[in-house]
Protein backbone atom coordinates (compact mmCIF):
# COMPACT_ATOMS: atom_id res chain seq x y z
CA UNK A 1 0.00 0.00 0.00
CA UNK A 2 1.56 3.40 -1.18
CA UNK A 3 0.74 6.54 0.35
CA UNK A 4 1.17 9.97 -1.57
CA UNK A 5 1.55 13.10 0.21
CA UNK A 6 -0.46 16.01 -1.16
CA UNK A 7 0.91 19.74 -1.71
CA UNK A 8 -1.35 22.27 -1.31
CA UNK A 9 -0.77 24.91 -4.38
CA UNK A 10 0.58 28.06 -2.70
CA UNK A 11 -1.45 30.88 -1.90
CA UNK A 12 -1.96 34.17 -3.41
CA UNK A 13 -0.93 35.82 -0.31
CA UNK A 14 2.28 33.42 -0.01
CA UNK A 15 3.43 33.90 -3.51
CA UNK A 16 3.09 38.10 -3.18
CA UNK A 17 4.97 37.45 -0.05
CA UNK A 18 7.93 35.48 -1.64
CA UNK A 19 7.98 37.80 -4.55
CA UNK A 20 7.93 41.23 -1.90
CA UNK A 21 11.09 39.39 -0.14
CA UNK A 22 13.07 38.66 -3.17
CA UNK A 23 12.03 42.46 -4.52
CA UNK A 24 13.70 43.72 -1.54
CA UNK A 25 16.76 41.77 -1.86
CA UNK A 26 17.65 43.00 -5.13
CA UNK A 27 17.06 46.44 -4.34
CA UNK A 28 18.40 46.46 -0.76
CA UNK A 29 21.63 45.09 -1.73
CA UNK A 30 25.07 46.38 -3.57
CA UNK A 31 25.88 45.99 -6.53
CA UNK A 32 28.54 45.09 -7.46
CA UNK A 33 31.36 47.50 -8.69
CA UNK A 34 32.36 47.63 -12.35
CA UNK A 35 35.08 45.96 -13.32
CA UNK A 36 38.06 48.26 -14.73
CA UNK A 37 39.36 47.97 -18.44
CA UNK A 38 42.48 46.29 -17.11
CA UNK A 39 40.49 44.01 -15.34
CA UNK A 40 38.21 43.23 -17.60
CA UNK A 41 40.73 42.73 -20.72
CA UNK A 42 42.60 40.66 -18.38
CA UNK A 43 39.55 37.93 -17.38
CA UNK A 44 39.50 37.53 -21.01
CA UNK A 45 43.26 37.35 -21.69
CA UNK A 46 42.65 34.20 -18.99
CA UNK A 47 39.59 32.71 -21.11
CA UNK A 48 41.95 32.70 -23.91
CA UNK A 49 44.18 30.69 -21.95
CA UNK A 50 41.87 28.35 -20.65
CA UNK A 51 41.27 27.97 -24.19
CA UNK A 52 44.41 26.61 -24.76
CA UNK A 53 44.63 24.34 -21.29
CA UNK A 54 41.73 22.47 -23.21
CA UNK A 55 42.40 21.98 -26.49
CA UNK A 56 46.56 21.86 -26.62
CA UNK A 57 46.47 20.57 -29.99
CA UNK A 58 46.13 24.13 -30.58
CA UNK A 59 49.53 24.91 -29.62
CA UNK A 60 51.18 22.57 -32.73
CA UNK A 61 51.75 25.97 -34.82
CA UNK A 62 54.16 27.00 -31.53
CA UNK A 63 55.88 23.76 -30.93
CA UNK A 64 56.37 21.48 -33.85
CA UNK A 65 56.22 24.03 -36.89
CA UNK A 66 58.74 26.24 -35.69
CA UNK A 67 61.35 23.28 -34.51
CA UNK A 68 60.21 21.92 -38.10
CA UNK A 69 60.67 25.20 -39.83
CA UNK A 70 64.27 25.68 -38.56
CA UNK A 71 65.52 22.50 -39.23
CA UNK A 72 64.37 22.59 -42.54
CA UNK A 73 66.02 25.47 -43.54
CA UNK A 74 69.00 25.40 -42.18
CA UNK A 75 70.35 21.68 -43.03
CA UNK A 76 68.62 22.46 -46.31
CA UNK A 77 69.52 25.38 -47.74
CA UNK A 78 72.69 26.71 -44.77
CA UNK A 79 75.32 25.44 -46.91
CA UNK A 80 74.11 26.30 -50.26
CA UNK A 81 73.99 30.17 -49.19
CA UNK A 82 76.23 30.35 -46.72
CA UNK A 83 78.76 27.80 -46.53
CA UNK A 84 77.91 26.14 -43.10
CA UNK A 85 75.28 25.19 -41.64
CA UNK A 86 76.16 26.71 -38.29
CA UNK A 87 77.03 30.22 -40.05
CA UNK A 88 73.71 30.21 -41.48
CA UNK A 89 72.07 29.31 -38.16
CA UNK A 90 73.39 32.73 -36.49
CA UNK A 91 71.66 34.71 -39.58
CA UNK A 92 68.43 32.39 -39.90
CA UNK A 93 67.48 32.23 -36.53
CA UNK A 94 66.10 35.42 -35.37
CA UNK A 95 64.42 35.50 -38.97
CA UNK A 96 63.04 32.88 -38.24
CA UNK A 97 61.13 33.65 -34.77
CA UNK A 98 60.22 36.85 -36.39
CA UNK A 99 58.33 34.75 -39.33
CA UNK A 100 57.06 32.04 -37.19
CA UNK A 101 55.73 34.40 -34.62
CA UNK A 102 54.13 36.91 -37.50
CA UNK A 103 52.23 33.99 -38.83
CA UNK A 104 50.90 33.05 -35.79
CA UNK A 105 49.04 36.41 -35.53
CA UNK A 106 46.33 35.31 -37.85
CA UNK A 107 44.52 32.85 -35.22
CA UNK A 108 43.16 35.93 -33.56
CA UNK A 109 41.08 36.96 -36.15
CA UNK A 110 40.13 33.03 -36.41
CA UNK A 111 38.98 33.05 -33.08
CA UNK A 112 37.22 36.00 -33.36
CA UNK A 113 35.21 34.91 -36.33
CA UNK A 114 34.50 31.67 -34.60
CA UNK A 115 33.06 33.50 -31.41
CA UNK A 116 30.44 35.43 -33.64
CA UNK A 117 29.72 32.40 -35.90
CA UNK A 118 29.09 30.54 -32.56
CA UNK A 119 26.80 33.50 -31.02
CA UNK A 120 29.15 34.35 -27.82
CA UNK A 121 29.92 37.78 -28.88
CA UNK A 122 26.18 38.31 -28.22
CA UNK A 123 26.79 37.40 -24.95
CA UNK A 124 29.89 39.81 -24.31
CA UNK A 125 28.03 42.39 -25.63
CA UNK A 126 25.33 42.79 -23.17
CA UNK A 127 27.97 42.18 -20.75
CA UNK A 128 28.53 46.10 -18.38
CA UNK A 129 32.29 46.15 -19.08
CA UNK A 130 35.11 48.00 -21.64
CA UNK A 131 34.09 47.56 -24.95
CA UNK A 132 36.81 46.71 -25.97
CA UNK A 133 37.84 44.22 -23.77
CA UNK A 134 36.92 40.92 -25.44
CA UNK A 135 39.34 42.37 -28.51
CA UNK A 136 42.01 43.48 -25.99
CA UNK A 137 41.48 40.29 -24.41
CA UNK A 138 42.42 37.52 -27.08
CA UNK A 139 45.31 39.58 -28.19
CA UNK A 140 46.78 39.49 -24.79
CA UNK A 141 46.16 36.10 -24.60
CA UNK A 142 47.78 35.13 -27.66
CA UNK A 143 50.51 36.93 -26.61
CA UNK A 144 51.64 33.86 -24.31
CA UNK A 145 51.48 31.61 -27.51
CA UNK A 146 54.01 34.41 -29.14
CA UNK A 147 56.28 33.94 -25.89
CA UNK A 148 56.08 30.08 -26.08
CA UNK A 149 57.18 30.22 -29.84
CA UNK A 150 60.10 32.23 -29.00
CA UNK A 151 61.06 29.93 -26.20
CA UNK A 152 60.55 26.79 -28.28
CA UNK A 153 62.49 28.40 -31.37
CA UNK A 154 65.52 29.75 -28.98
CA UNK A 155 65.37 26.60 -27.20
CA UNK A 156 66.25 24.21 -30.35
CA UNK A 157 68.29 26.69 -31.95
CA UNK A 158 70.79 26.71 -28.37
CA UNK A 159 70.87 23.21 -28.99
CA UNK A 160 71.76 23.31 -32.73
CA UNK A 161 74.49 25.80 -31.98
CA UNK A 162 72.68 29.03 -32.23
CA UNK A 163 74.58 31.56 -30.04
CA UNK A 164 73.63 34.91 -29.61
CA UNK A 165 76.37 37.67 -29.53
CA UNK A 166 74.21 40.11 -27.12
CA UNK A 167 73.48 37.64 -24.68
CA UNK A 168 70.80 37.23 -22.40
CA UNK A 169 69.55 41.10 -22.74
CA UNK A 170 69.80 41.00 -25.97
CA UNK A 171 67.93 37.90 -26.89
CA UNK A 172 65.03 39.76 -24.65
CA UNK A 173 65.23 42.63 -25.96
CA UNK A 174 64.67 41.14 -29.44
CA UNK A 175 61.76 39.10 -27.85
CA UNK A 176 60.14 42.16 -26.52
CA UNK A 177 60.18 44.23 -29.51
CA UNK A 178 58.74 40.77 -31.80
CA UNK A 179 55.68 40.91 -29.24
CA UNK A 180 55.32 44.37 -29.41
CA UNK A 181 54.90 44.13 -32.87
CA UNK A 182 52.86 41.17 -32.98
CA UNK A 183 50.31 42.81 -30.33
CA UNK A 184 50.19 46.01 -33.20
CA UNK A 185 49.65 43.68 -35.75
CA UNK A 186 46.92 41.26 -34.12
CA UNK A 187 44.48 44.02 -34.85
CA UNK A 188 44.64 43.06 -38.71
CA UNK A 189 43.35 39.95 -38.27
CA UNK A 190 40.70 41.24 -35.42
CA UNK A 191 39.56 43.33 -38.37
CA UNK A 192 39.35 40.55 -40.71
CA UNK A 193 37.54 37.84 -38.03
CA UNK A 194 35.04 40.91 -37.80
CA UNK A 195 34.55 41.13 -41.53
CA UNK A 196 34.77 37.85 -43.36
CA UNK A 197 32.02 35.27 -42.81
CA UNK A 198 34.12 32.32 -42.25
CA UNK A 199 37.21 31.18 -40.48
CA UNK A 200 38.35 29.48 -43.70
CA UNK A 201 37.76 33.06 -45.22
CA UNK A 202 40.00 34.66 -42.66
CA UNK A 203 43.00 31.92 -43.25
CA UNK A 204 42.84 32.69 -46.88
CA UNK A 205 43.19 36.33 -46.62
CA UNK A 206 45.99 35.81 -43.89
CA UNK A 207 47.82 34.30 -46.14
CA UNK A 208 47.66 35.93 -48.93
CA UNK A 209 48.88 38.91 -46.48
CA UNK A 210 51.44 36.92 -44.68
CA UNK A 211 53.56 35.21 -47.06
CA UNK A 212 54.48 38.55 -49.40
CA UNK A 213 55.36 39.92 -45.96
CA UNK A 214 57.28 37.04 -44.51
CA UNK A 215 58.76 35.74 -47.77
CA UNK A 216 59.20 39.24 -49.60
CA UNK A 217 61.94 39.85 -47.09
CA UNK A 218 65.35 39.28 -45.18
CA UNK A 219 64.40 36.65 -43.19
CA UNK A 220 66.29 34.09 -45.27
CA UNK A 221 68.38 36.46 -47.25
CA UNK A 222 70.19 39.84 -47.47
CA UNK A 223 68.01 41.86 -50.10
CA UNK A 224 70.94 42.99 -51.58
CA UNK A 225 70.96 40.17 -54.36
CA UNK A 226 67.21 40.58 -55.48
CA UNK A 227 66.26 42.66 -58.26
CA UNK A 228 66.35 46.37 -58.27
CA UNK A 229 62.22 46.91 -58.00
CA UNK A 230 61.69 43.64 -55.10
CA UNK A 231 64.36 45.60 -53.24
CA UNK A 232 62.68 48.44 -53.19
CA UNK A 233 59.65 46.50 -51.79
CA UNK A 234 61.84 44.64 -49.34
CA UNK A 235 63.58 47.17 -47.79
CA UNK A 236 60.44 48.94 -46.94
CA UNK A 237 58.78 45.94 -45.58
CA UNK A 238 57.64 46.02 -41.59
CA UNK A 239 59.01 42.37 -41.49
CA UNK A 240 62.18 43.95 -42.92
CA UNK A 241 62.93 46.49 -40.13
CA UNK A 242 61.51 43.83 -37.68
CA UNK A 243 63.57 40.93 -38.80
CA UNK A 244 67.07 42.77 -38.81
CA UNK A 245 66.28 45.05 -35.81
CA UNK A 246 65.71 41.96 -33.80
CA UNK A 247 69.27 40.09 -35.29
CA UNK A 248 71.05 42.82 -34.45
CA UNK A 249 69.81 43.25 -30.77
CA UNK A 250 70.50 39.34 -30.46
CA UNK A 251 74.16 39.78 -31.87
CA UNK A 252 74.62 42.55 -29.49
CA UNK A 253 74.36 45.83 -31.66
CA UNK A 254 71.83 48.51 -31.19
CA UNK A 255 70.31 48.89 -34.31
CA UNK A 256 68.81 52.41 -33.99
CA UNK A 257 67.09 53.03 -38.26
CA UNK A 258 65.58 49.53 -37.53
CA UNK A 259 64.21 49.79 -34.23
CA UNK A 260 63.11 53.27 -35.08
CA UNK A 261 61.14 51.87 -37.97
CA UNK A 262 59.51 48.61 -36.47
CA UNK A 263 58.04 50.45 -33.22
CA UNK A 264 56.63 53.04 -35.74
CA UNK A 265 55.17 50.28 -37.82
CA UNK A 266 53.95 49.04 -34.84
CA UNK A 267 52.43 52.18 -33.34
CA UNK A 268 50.51 53.01 -36.96
CA UNK A 269 49.09 49.37 -37.53
CA UNK A 270 47.93 49.56 -33.76
CA UNK A 271 46.70 53.55 -34.65
CA UNK A 272 44.66 52.55 -37.65
CA UNK A 273 43.12 48.55 -36.83
CA UNK A 274 42.57 49.30 -33.24
CA UNK A 275 39.82 52.17 -34.00
CA UNK A 276 38.27 50.25 -36.76
CA UNK A 277 38.13 46.98 -35.46
CA UNK A 278 36.42 49.06 -32.89
CA UNK A 279 34.02 50.55 -34.96
CA UNK A 280 33.14 47.14 -36.65
CA UNK A 281 32.91 45.16 -33.35
CA UNK A 282 30.31 48.16 -31.62
CA UNK A 283 28.13 47.79 -35.45
CA UNK A 284 28.38 44.12 -36.05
Amino acid sequence: MTTATKHDPPTAEATSVRTDELAALLVAGERPPRPSALSASLTFGWRAMVKIKHVPEQLFDVTAFPIMMVMMYTYLFGGALAGSTSEYLQFLLPGILVMSVVMITMYTGIAVNTDIEKGVFDRFRTLPIWRPAPMVGYLLGDVLRYVMASAVMLGIGLIMGFRPEGGLLGVLSGVALLLVFSFSFSWIWTMFGLLLRSEKSVMGVSMMVLFPLTFGSNIFVEPKTMPGWLQAFVNNSPVTHLAAAVRDLMAGNWPAEHLFWALLWSGALLAIFAPVTMRLYNRK
